[in-house]
């Protein structure tokens, strides 16, 4: 492998859990840096071993997922975390779960957390995850993004404050692709709809999510719904 090793932590109540995510992830040349039986474990053991990814179990004693990612990624907006190879921002957060739609996912991709799996992966889906969030992508697909946040966006009383970002940073354009990003176009499906090459829609992603200071592509879905932008169920936006 090209430069330094992969790092990750995995935290999750279930020593079996973490044990075979451990193996797994050994046998593909990742190091796993430490091991956490519940949050405050996890924070913990990001704070003294500066992992690339965190392999986050939703539900744990003492200190669940959700508020172990805020104190990793430093809340809703990812500022002030405990940092990490990759800067501030700290390392990416993947959230174990059992159930694909579980309300507490949507928590945790709000506190800034780069995606989900469900804990009955595959061993080689598994390992393409932590390297594809460790790239800097999002681990949900469009399709399954959408899905989530509409479920669980329209259940939200008022906006979440945490997100909130002045979108007039925002050119025009960069808006109309935040928006039809929102909806679960891939960049391909964009840069049909668009008419423009995949090179200048992923340039205009890099710079929404630049001006919006957001971390990856769920955060940027999140932010338009709660921002209003787009509302759940509602049109596609395209046209």
């Amino acid at each position: 492998m090209n430069g330094p090793a992969l790092r990750a932590v995995i935290a999750d109540d279930q020593a079996l859990v973490r044990t075979g995510f451990g193996m797994i992830l050994a046998a593909d040349g990742i190091e796993v840096t430490a091991e956490a039986a519940d949050g405050a474990e996890a924070v913990d053991a990001v704070r003294r071993t500066r992992p690339d990814v965190v392999l986050m179990d939703v539900r744990m004693p003492r200190m669940d997922g959700i508020e172990a990612t805020r104190r990793i990624l430093g809340g809703p907006d990812g500022r002030d975390g405990l940092g990490g190879p990759d800067g501030p921002a700290g390392p990416r957060v993947i959230i174990l779960t059992t159930y694909d739609l579980d309300h507490y996912v949507y928590a945790a991709l709000t506190a800034g957390a780069s995606g989900f799996l469900l804990k009955d992966v595959t061993p080689e889906h598994l390992v393409a995850a932590v390297r594809l969030v460790r790239s800097g992508d999002a681990l949900l697909a469009p399709t399954i993004t959408r899905r989530l946040i509409e479920r669980f966006a329209q259940r939200q009383e008022a906006p979440r404050p945490g997100l909130h970002r002045d979108l007039s940073a925002l050119t025009p354009r960069e808006l109309e692709v935040l928006r039809l990003l929102a909806t679960g176009l891939s960049n391909a499906e964009l840069a049909d709809r668009l008419f423009l090459s995949p090179t200048t829609v992923k340039t205009h992603v890099g710079r929404i999510l630049s001006k919006l200071g957001l971390r990856d592509r769920v955060q940027a879905v999140v932010l338009a719904y709660e921002s209003g932008l787009i509302s759940p169920g509602g049109p596609s936006g395209g046209g």
